[in-house]
């Protein structure tokens, strides 16, 4: 046994017998030396996207899909209806109308139910409107509902019984004013959260579930109304169907890896989905639109199976959304990923040199002093 000291062992040439850097690595993950030996195994396994004792980073939502998302699709059918109802209302379709009108008010009525049933108690619902804070979407959410299923309820009401028809335009009028803002804000409370596949598309989740609104408001003229009174419901199922389409692709573009949930997974399969049938909806419902095709009696067939068909897209969207945001919420690498990158970038940022003030060009005189 040699001596070892503070050079090493004693009687040793270091630049001889000493082991050389490490100069490949095998695909088990060990180094290979120069001189034909091998080192140990890497003991730092490779980073995995886990948090302690295994439990989520954050506490995912513990709404059920068929109240929250439930909740989400029937307020946009409500908020798309009364609008179409308006429009109605303006180029004199009777029957569009009164479809629209009752069935604004019964969806609405129904997301309420949904929403209490969620909450457990109905006076949770009635504590939310103790005060109006204008930035909680919660709050402006519950006033909003507030006011805009009185009016609902009033239009539907002097609709189909045929009286009091002033008062019914009024209301009539209002629902159709606060109609949107119900079926957008739910986009804005779930962008809200901390909740990735909801919060980092908080730009574009607005215009999806408005999209989405209209497409199942079309959705339902076409499936109860009369062929000769549906081409306002025809149209903006059209435009929701569009709006839908890009607002969504633009933020699954956007988002990048949070994206993901709305791709695979539960989440993926309400996607697609719904993207299938309003496809189908739309189509349908061009063609039943179209005089010079000979449909016959078939076009109504046509018109009331494409209505049914983009009511399900719409609702299959929601699901898909709520589903989505769920397992984003489960899934560490959704929230470490991002702040990485964020912090990354800042950190990019803040280490680049700030722009100095540029130096004014030397004048003759200047730079025969510098040469001379």
């Amino acid at each position: 046994m040699s001596e070892v000291t503070r050079q090493g062992p004693r009687g040793k040439k270091p630049g001889r017998d000493a082991g050389g850097p490490a100069t490949a690595a095998d695909g088990d993950g060990t180094r290979r030396w120069r001189r034909g030996r091998k080192a140990e195994r890497p003991v730092v396994p490779e980073a995995e996207f886990t948090s302690y004792y295994g439990k989520p980073i954050l506490n995912a939502p513990t709404w059920e899909a068929r109240d929250i998302a439930g909740y989400f699709f029937l307020g946009g059918l409500a908020g798309g209806s009364s609008l179409l109802a308006a429009g109605a209302d303006l180029t004199g379709r009777p029957a569009l109308s009164r479809v629209a009108k009752a069935g604004a008010a019964a969806a609405g009525a129904l997301s309420v139910a949904a929403l209490v049933h969620d909450l457990g108690r109905p006076a949770r619902f009635v504590n939310m409107m103790r005060v109006f804070k204008v930035t909680s979407p919660m709050s402006v959410g519950s006033w909003l509902l507030g006011g805009y299923l009185p009016a609902a309820g009033v239009a539907a009401a002097t609709a189909l019984t045929g009286r009091l028809p002033r008062i019914g335009s009024v209301a009539t009028a209002g629902a159709a004013l606060l109609g949107p803002a119900v079926a957008a804000y739910t986009a804005v409370l779930i962008g809200d959260t901390a909740v990735p596949a909801w919060h980092d598309g908080y730009g574009e989740l607005p215009f999806v579930f408005t999209g989405s609104a209209a497409m199942a408001a079309g959705g339902l003229g076409l499936l109860a109304a009369p062929a000769e009174e549906s081409g306002p419901a025809r149209n903006l199922a059209l435009l929701g169907q569009v709006l839908e389409m890009v607002a969504f692709e633009r933020m699954t573009r956007r988002i990048g890896l949070v994206a993901e949930p709305y791709r695979a997974g539960r989440g993926g399969r309400y996607i697609r989905a719904g993207q299938a049938l309003a496809a189908f909806g739309a189509t349908g419902a061009a063609l039943s639109g179209v005089p010079a095709i000979p449909l016959g009696r078939s076009r109504r067939v046509l018109a009331a199976v494409s209505g049914a068909a983009l009511i399900g897209a719409s609702a299959a969207t929601r699901w898909g959304v709520f589903h989505a945001g769920l397992a984003s919420a489960r899934d560490p690498k959704y929230t470490v990923v991002p702040q990485r990158k964020r912090l990354a970038e800042r950190a990019a940022a803040t280490a680049r040199p700030a722009p100095g003030p540029e130096r004014p060009a030397a004048g003759p005189g200047e730079a025969t002093a510098r040469s001379g």
